[in-house]
């Protein structure tokens, strides 16, 4: 018998992950936006908790590039037209699984009922899945869309939907993610088990586990050892 009654998972660094180099494309959106380099990828992940909820990608990134700015004493008028670049820049169609990210989803869509919980908008998001194959391979996905009340996780919304779609109690789930401040708080604050796989930064979001996993996993080839 399964451990759960539903298995939830991130996308983003949790299932797939892009096919080119975060800092080559940053490095490609400084050049066509013609600034002067002035923040790392690590510099983008640490300044992800303070932004505000955006409506879309779009505003996301000019956020995010307005608060990088800020800190790294730099204008910040530059945001808009380096938001403009990264986007050009990124493909979202350019993805691929995580080692042991395919067998895990499929060895949870064995088990029962599997859900989707991303910080992503729909638009964006659904390319990734396409690309990966997997657009139909979950019983409820969950994207940002905070016009109808779903915020970012670690916020309540995302994980009430999902489960409520699921018809699963929170001590019935487990949710699996890369994101200490999203994923593993979010979850553990609903009352759902968290399983945490190290996204393999550095600078992992939460330090030295601000919120304790139910479960940590260095890659998801070790996910059937957690149920």
């Amino acid at each position: 018998m399964a451990a759960y009654d539903a298995i939830c998972f991130d996308l983003d660094s949790t299932l797939c992950e892009p096919t080119r180099n975060a800092g080559d494309v940053l490095e490609a959106a400084f050049e066509r936006a013609s600034i002067d380099p002035f923040c790392t990828p690590a510099d983008l992940r640490t300044a992800v908790p303070s932004l505000p909820t955006a409506e879309t990608d779009r505003d996301f990134y000019e956020n995010l590039f307005t608060e990088v700015a800020g800190r790294a004493d730099v204008n910040s008028a530059v945001a808009p037209r380096l938001a403009g670049a990264y986007l050009e820049e990124q493909d979202p169609t350019a993805v691929r699984f995580r080692p042991g990210a395919r067998a895990a989803l499929e060895h949870a869509r064995d088990l029962g009922p599997v859900g989707l919980i991303t910080n992503g908008g729909r638009p964006t998001q659904t390319q990734k899945l396409e690309a990966l194959g997997i657009a139909d391979a979950f019983d409820v996905s969950v994207f940002t869309e905070p016009s109808a009340g779903i915020f970012p996780k670690p916020d309540a919304a995302p994980f009430e939907y999902a489960l409520g779609e699921l018809s699963v109690a929170p001590d019935a789930a487990i949710h699996v993610g890369d994101s200490i401040r999203a994923d593993v708080a979010g979850a553990n604050a609903m009352g759902l088990d968290s399983a945490w796989v190290d996204p393999g930064h550095d600078d992992a979001d939460g330090g030295a586990h601000a919120h304790e996993p139910t479960y940590e996993l260095s890659t998801l080839e070790a996910f059937e050892t957690v149920l």
